[in-house]
């Protein structure tokens, strides 16, 4: 559940709930103290409403005590002046909380509290305020209480009155009560409405903030190979998910430093390597012309051309490495232009032949391709990729009588290169890696072939980026066939309205 949602939901539980459970509270408790009062009063139809009127609720509490009450001071008023009366009426007032106070002439003569209660005595109406009769009334000056007064006149001819009094405070208890059950009953509400509330909210922030500082620590750790589990559509998921993004791409981007320290440090070892075999060469071949080992013009000649190709082959490396670096960073200078596809190979099968004979390797050229047809390329670039095919397969080479042929096909839209060996070939468990930077088949690095493993890789960057694709089929011990192809240069034709 989304947080704002949560939040809008707390409001509505906050604003209703304790209001509904205050009501079923009141209506608990009101029906219980109702109840109470039924018992205790002897009313059978206490209302919510006579509640709120707590004297009319005791006056008739005791009404029909006044009825009975009036009746006897009309009939026989000399009945007040038995105590034995008196007595029986006042236990029946008792039970309905309240006492009988029996007045003749301004005299005390009855009083059914245990204690004569002076202070209330004096403030009793007079005889004949009949506004204090059969309604009741409330006198609240030194004493609360609530009297029904029944006026009579004895045999004697003195003037009577009997009262009938009720403590306020002492007959309404239960509705004290009522008060406070609904105060605590509140306030217990409250309470736990917004307990339930605070750890409602609480655990849907605090669960996913402890998944993501328990992910923070593991990533402290250098520890990236954990899974962050997102569950839920809130934002918090949305901030773990996008945490364990991140994470996978940490891992990722970390995987890839890897890869390409390692890769460096294979490039380096590798170069090195190969930079130490040309040289270490040219020491010797340089200390024998020193020492004078070359002591005729022939061997001279041989020891000057073995320098000046171990030289070659040193600059050849570090034109490579150069080119890597441009690869690496995405800077290769490209020179795009429209070649002619006959005329360029032409050329390009002239240069490689010469060097080619001198290995004692044959060479053979068919160009299938129309005069022509044109490409949009980088002439030095695409010669850079012939060269290092050629000098691959010149690499691995084993066969006495080595052969190379080049075949320039027209293939729709395409000119495809087709340029085959009959070295070693390549097994087909390592032809798929063939293209991959660093990739040797020959893991034991034989000094006599050498390579850095990134000629291959150079040539399928510089193929690609020119829209085209290169790839490759071999038989082990028949040879290896290399292909790419090049897109052709296709006029737009202009069509005039």
């Amino acid at each position: 559940m989304k947080l704002k949602t949560r939040l809008i939901t707390a409001f509505f539980v906050i604003a209703c709930v304790p209001l509904i459970l205050a009501l079923l509270a009141f209506a608990g408790f009101s029906h219980i103290q109702v109840n109470a009062l039924k018992a205790k009063l002897g009313i059978t139809d206490i209302s919510y409403e006579s509640l709120a009127n707590t004297l009319q609720m005791l006056n008739e509490a005791t009404e029909d005590v006044f009825d009975e009450m009036s009746i006897k001071a009309e009939e026989n008023a000399d009945a007040y002046l038995d105590t034995t009366y008196l007595d029986t009426l006042n236990a029946e007032l008792q039970d309905k909380s309240s006492y009988l106070i029996v007045r003749k002439g301004k005299s005390l003569y009855y009083s059914g509290a245990s204690d004569a209660n002076l202070r209330l005595f004096r403030e009793l109406p007079s005889y004949g305020a009949s506004v204090y009769k059969a309604d009741g009334t409330y006198i609240a000056q030194d004493v609360q209480a609530y009297v029904k007064q029944v006026d009579m006149i004895f045999s004697d001819g003195d003037q009577g009155s009997a009262f009938i009094i009720t403590s306020v405070s002492n007959t309404m208890p239960e509705l004290k009560k009522l008060v406070w059950d609904m105060l605590i009953a509140i306030l217990m509400i409250l309470v736990l409405t917004g307990a339930l509330l605070s750890a409602w909210i609480y655990r849907g922030i605090n669960t996913p903030l402890q998944k993501l500082r328990e992910a923070t620590q593991h990533i402290k750790d250098g520890d990236l190979d954990f899974e962050l589990k997102v569950e839920g559509k809130d934002e918090f998921s949305g901030l773990c998910r996008d945490f364990e993004e991140m994470r996978q791409r940490l891992r990722d981007s970390n995987a890839e430093k890897e890869a390409y320290d390692k890769e460096n440090k294979e490039l380096i070892s590798n170069i090195s390597h190969d930079l130490k075999t040309p040289i270490t060469a040219i020491k010797g071949y340089v200390e024998g012309i020193m020492d004078g080992v070359a002591d005729t013009p022939e061997k001279m000649d041989k020891y000057i051309r073995t320098v000046y190709n171990k030289a070659n082959d040193m600059d050849r490396l570090i034109n490579e490495l150069t080119f890597y670096s441009k690869i690496d960073t995405n800077r290769i200078p490209y020179n795009f232009a429209k070649i002619n596809v006959s005329d360029y190979f032409d050329d390009c099968v002239e240069d490689v032949g010469l060097e080619l004979e001198s290995k004692n390797i044959e060479l053979s050229y068919f160009n299938y391709v129309d005069k022509g047809t044109l490409v949009i390329a980088d002439a030095e670039q695409i010669k850079r990729v012939i060269n290092n095919i050629i000098s691959n397969s010149i690499k691995y080479l084993d066969k006495q009588k080595g052969y190379i042929s080049i075949r320039v096909r027209d293939v729709g839209d395409f000119i495809q290169v087709e340029i085959e060996d009959n070295g070693k070939g390549i097994a087909a468990k390592d032809l798929p890696n063939i293209f991959d930077r660093f990739y040797r088949t020959d893991s034991s690095r034989n000094s006599s072939k050498g390579g850095s493993g990134i000629g291959l890789s150079i040539v399928k960057k510089i193929i690609e980026d020119h829209g085209g694709k290169i790839w490759a089929n071999s038989k082990l011990g028949a040879g290896t066939v290399m292909y790419f192809v090049l897109r052709k240069y296709q006029e737009v034709p202009i069509i005039n309205e």
